[in-house]
């Protein structure tokens, strides 16, 4: 049995400072494609918020549990309810992390959804949605993003 979590990692010639602010912007990226509710703040740790979409279809709650500047952010869901899974907290309990790190000339951005695995029932939706909001959303928000 695959226990891979999903992981998508992105590079961008911006620093890690810009990547980092972007990060935790998350209102500008996490938005766009549907209709979608966002509550909350994002910039330090114990912060909480969540994110409504897809007219209910979606809904988690997430704390921040890990804030290193230029480094690291760590989201724990502490809720979820996914109405088009038959087990609708399948994101409870689970993290969503960015690592940042230098390449090179390039800061490369990690992003692991710890606990969506291949085996939930979640993985062949979530996956490409974070895969669209990361590439699409996120990614350009870091190309406009300045010190």
């Amino acid at each position: 049995m695959n226990k891979n979590n999903f992981t998508i990692t992105l590079l961008t010639s911006k620093s890690s400072e810009d990547v980092f602010n972007a990060i935790l912007d998350t209102r500008s990226w996490w938005s766009g494609y549907y209709s979608e509710e966002f509550t909350g703040n994002t910039k330090k740790l114990h912060d909480e918020f969540s994110f409504r979409a897809g007219d209910g279809a979606h809904y988690s709650k997430q704390k921040l549990t890990e804030v290193t500047p230029n480094k690291k952010v760590v989201w724990l869901i502490t809720e979820s309810n996914l109405s088009f899974m038959e087990k609708k907290d399948e994101w409870t309990g689970t993290q969503v992390i960015f690592d940042i790190s230098q390449k090179g000339s390039q800061t490369e951005l990690t992003f692991t959804h710890q606990g969506l695995t291949p085996e939930i029932e979640c993985y062949d939706s979530c996956a490409p949605a974070w895969t669209q909001y990361l590439q699409n959303k996120l990614l350009p928000l870091i190309s406009t993003t300045d010190k």
